[in-house]
């Protein structure tokens, strides 16, 4: 079987009206697909890299799927303190040597999260809406500990307002009648993520040309420490709030590194008077106290000093 590309959800911003509307919740994890042609079973993901030698555990496909021959779509996750981490799933997903399986596995357990199928006993399902493909999928798979199929919740709101309050990644919202579109993605799938927000400092940039195209970002601790938190170079600022930007940030330039810590991106950066506030949006707090996908949403005039970790974040 040749790997294809699975269908994918839109961003959106609230949860869609109407009973033709399902939800599940959105494992933070990575996208997997199983392929079994009734002899072999190969796994890939999203982008077609081939993830067979980094997750064995899931190509005994006998033990938890009755079809003689299926391509599965779901996540894989691993568990941190009960909920899915993607950097502990990523240290599964980074494997390059057969000799490490072992003990990875040991170390760290994932589970599948199974929640669509393409192909079933030599035929694309492809075309089905998604209610029959979902039916398909509960006869055909056997819920092991490392093998789950998401459920399906028809009150979406209350499922993201559960998600929120779990600190989860988001849900995803998919119209019952939806076909499965290979290498697609439109409005029938739509996610709704669990974003944050802060005040972060900016402590440093980078440059693209003349013009500036990411901030590097920081907070203060108890002792007025200042500590590199991430960099950010998407959002919501156009051209013509970079180029004014740059001029602002040229403006506060300083020879020394304003951070405590040394950021991943220092050889090409920029360091500046830790000034300038921006509001930015965020997934999550990484293990090693960084943000998750932070994104620009604003420059605002906030007191430096006030924008300090919250409880419960501790610099490392």
């Amino acid at each position: 079987m040749q790997p294809v590309v699975p269908f994918e959800p839109v961003l959106a911003a609230a949860i869609p009206d109407g009973q033709q509307w399902v939800t599940q919740v959105k494992w933070d994890g990575v996208r997997v697909l199983t392929y079994h042609d009734g002899n072999s079973v190969r796994l890939f993901n999203r982008k077609l890299n081939e993830r067979t030698l980094q997750y064995p555990e899931l190509t005994g496909i006998m033990r938890y799927s009755k079809a003689s021959s299926v391509i599965l779509d779901g996540e894989v996750i691993a568990l941190d303190q009960g909920k899915p981490s993607f950097y502990q799933v990523m240290k599964r997903d980074g494997i390059r040597k057969e000799k490490n399986v072992e003990a990875a596995r040991r170390q760290t357990p994932v589970i599948y999260m199974v929640f669509d199928i393409l192909y079933f006993n030599g035929k694309w399902v492809t075309a089905l809406p998604f209610n029959q493909r979902q039916n398909i999928l509960y006869e055909i798979i056997s819920p092991q500990e490392d093998v789950q199929v998401v459920e399906n919740f028809d009150a979406g709101q209350r499922l993201l307002e559960a998600i929120k309050e779990q600190g989860m990644e988001g849900v995803v919202c998919k119209d019952r009648n939806s076909g499965y579109e290979l290498n697609g993605k439109d409005e029938r799938w739509r996610k709704i993520k669990n974003y944050r927000d802060l005040i972060a400092v900016v402590g440093g940039y980078t440059l693209r040309g003349d013009t500036a195209n990411a901030l590097l970002l920081g907070l203060y601790d108890e002792y007025q420490r200042f500590w590199y938190i991430g960099h950010a170079g998407t959002g919501r600022l156009n051209q013509a709030e970079w180029k004014h930007l740059t001029k602002v940030l040229r403006s506060l330039d300083m020879a020394r590194r304003p951070f405590v810590n040394i950021p991943e991106r220092h050889a090409d950066a920029h360091w500046v008077q830790p000034e300038l506030t921006v509001k930015i949006q965020y997934a999550e707090w990484t293990p090693r106290h960084g943000l998750r996908q932070p994104s620009i949403q604003a420059v605002v005039e906030a007191e430096p000093l006030s924008c300090v970790f919250a409880e419960g974040i501790y610099p490392a």
